[in-house]
């Protein structure tokens, strides 16, 4: 299934987007050197429903979990009420297929024909979103067990033996020193909710027909589905403008606590997905 975004009348969030392409590839012709080939694990994060001609690379802490339960209830594998689908079904493993599943000649027809999109948010409001909802939460125990205890028992001088077991009460300073370390990614990748967007989706080398943003989510996503077909499908209400705000002063007052050598060491590591998507340096950052 072909979708030509240039043909037809130009609404003006067609335009919004078109300017959105024109800036990521300006970014990455400007940005990157030569890259290495992308392997078929290199897209385990790019979901595929051939019925409707979709690939959506999915960002952890970018509204994932709805878009999962919009392709699920697109493809008929579940209700076709997206809100309706439980957060555990649409993170089911295999319950969506991934291009990573497919042989190389099928990857490729498919990254030439179907509509790819994916969601963006700007970069230290999901990171301050993925430590909060990990690492502060109670219900994220296991999370805490795998990732907290490490962090505790590398970076914590005499640490109580209940954080050595339970990894519970990390603190922001902790999290971030962590990401830092050279050894974390010596030892074994980023976890996807922190790893940048750019090293999940690979904006860069493949191409995506719509960058949608967090911010502007409810208008991004009814354009999605209007490219596909569905408009009477609902995304399931974005969070409202004041839930937005708070996540945005949440990542203020986390950062206003971390040193100037730690976040600009910390902007350095997130640089590229404020390049590639065009997200300014936030202005409580001091980086001079």
């Amino acid at each position: 299934m072909l979708y030509d975004l240039d043909q037809g009348p130009r609404s003006a969030l067609a335009e919004v987007h078109r300017q959105r392409r024109d800036l990521l590839r300006r970014a990455c012709s400007r940005h990157t050197r030569r890259q290495r080939l992308l392997g078929p694990e290199d897209l385990r994060h790019v979901l595929v429903d051939d019925a409707h001609g979709l690939l959506y690379c999915y960002v952890p802490k970018v509204a994932c979990t709805n878009w999962k339960r919009v392709l699920l209830a697109l493809s008929g594998r579940a209700r076709s009420d997206p809100r309706a689908i439980p957060a555990h079904e649409a993170h089911a493993r295999g319950r969506l297929p991934s291009l990573a599943d497919f042989s190389p000649a099928e990857i490729n027809r498919r990254l030439r024909a179907y509509l790819a999109f994916l969601f963006v948010r700007e970069p230290f409001e999901r990171l301050a979103s993925a430590y909060r909802n990990k690492f502060a939460r109670p219900y994220s125990a296991a999370f805490q067990r795998r990732y907290g205890t490490r962090i505790v028992r590398r970076l914590r001088p005499r640490p109580h033996p209940d954080a050595l077991a339970r990894g519970h009460d990390v603190r922001f300073a902790e999290f971030l020193a962590y990401l830092l370390d050279p050894r974390t990614r010596r030892e074994e990748p980023f976890n996807e909710h922190w790893e940048r967007a750019h090293a999940l989706c690979h904006p860069c080398r493949l191409r995506y027909d719509v960058v949608g943003k967090f911010e502007t989510l409810a208008e991004d996503a009814a354009f999605v589905l209007g490219l596909v077909g569905a408009p009477g499908l609902r995304f399931p209400a974005p969070p409202p403008r004041a839930k937005t705000a708070a996540a945005s002063d949440l990542a203020e007052r986390l950062f206003r606590d971390i040193s100037p050598f730690y976040q600009r060491r910390l902007f350095d590591l997130y640089r590229m997905d404020f390049l590639l998507f065009n997200y300014s340096a936030p202005s409580y950052l001091r980086l001079h």
